[in-house]
């Protein structure tokens, strides 16, 4: 066989793997895009559910009829852009990951195949429990830190005229709550806005739950004889500065938050450790098992 028929023998699988590519990539997109209008549909209910623990925050801290504001005629209509892209990605991830499967799974042997499928399924369910920690526990503690600072009830400075014309009657303005309204200076007084209360939910729920992917990632490494049980604990105490680093970037700068965050990360970390001498205890038996291994021979 000359050198250019094997050339052209080579490409061959190369064409079709690239278009198996193309197909795996369109099904994907046009699930995301299915999800996302989708989800735009519910977009604001979505969002009332995102904005939850700020309201209750502020109705704890005093406020009656908690409020928020957008500033741009644009800017509430891409907040729900926003809200209908995250939401959209997850509704559309199981197909994303069964279209990930479908492309990866003929290059892979059967216990290739046995290995991998269970850290697939346990991704979205880990990203789910580390979202679903994120915004029932970790932002209303944001939240309360720092709302705590400022008073929360319904006046805004300046709210209120002072020089009111004789005979002009002002509707529409909130009652004052008795001692609300100092004698001297002014009232600060908290009115969100829309897309940057919202900002805070998203970072720390998407953060959370890639934290909460790291069980997968080490499992994974663990499993491809990446990364070992043993090594793992070695580099343990750079994994806790590491661990503190990262808490201290993605967390408010509050130390109940960033501690919540540590504790958590480093006891996935443990477990971690735990799973991957698992997985290392199993490859070991079944090498044994195979004759590779002797009875006291170890990996």
């Amino acid at each position: 066989m000359s050198t250019q028929d094997e050339i052209d023998d080579s490409s061959a699988p190369l064409i079709e793997h690239l278009a198996e590519l193309r197909t795996r990539l369109i099904r994907s997109v046009a699930a995301f895009l299915v999800g996302m209008v989708v989800c735009f549909a519910f977009a604001e209910a979505i969002l009332d559910f995102l904005l939850g623990p700020i309201e209750e925050t502020l109705r704890q801290l005093g406020a009656e009829n908690p409020q928020m504001q957008y500033t741009a005629p644009q800017e509430y209509f891409f907040t729900l852009i926003r809200v209908s892209v995250v939401a959209g990605l997850i509704v559309s991830f199981p197909v994303i990951a069964h279209q990930l499967w479908r492309f990866v799974a003929p290059g892979l042997y059967r216990q290739e195949k046995k290995a991998f499928l269970p850290f697939l399924l346990a991704s979205p369910l880990l990203f789910t429990l580390g979202a679903a920690f994120a915004h029932f526990i970790v932002v209303p503690l944001a939240m309360q830190f720092f709302l705590g600072f400022a008073d929360v009830r319904e006046v805004i400075a300046g709210a209120i005229p002072t020089d009111v014309p004789e005979g002009v009657v002002i509707t529409g303005l909130p009652p004052v709550p008795e001692g609300l309204v100092p004698e001297d200076g002014i009232t600060i007084s908290f009115i969100g806005k829309v897309n940057e209360s919202l900002d805070i939910t998203l970072k720390m729920i998407v953060a959370f739950g890639l934290c909460f992917q790291l069980p997968v990632l080490l499992a994974l490494m663990g499993t491809a004889g990446l990364v070992s049980a043993e090594g793992l604990g070695t580099v343990r105490k750079y994994a806790v500065v590491g661990i503190l680093l990262l808490a201290a970037l993605v967390t408010p700068p509050d130390v109940i938050t960033q501690v919540i965050l540590f504790t958590v990360v480093y006891g996935l970390y443990e477990i971690s450790i735990f799973i991957v001498r698992v997985i290392e205890k199993k490859r070991t038996e079944r090498l044994r098992a195979e004759g590779v291994l002797d009875e006291d021979e170890e990996l």
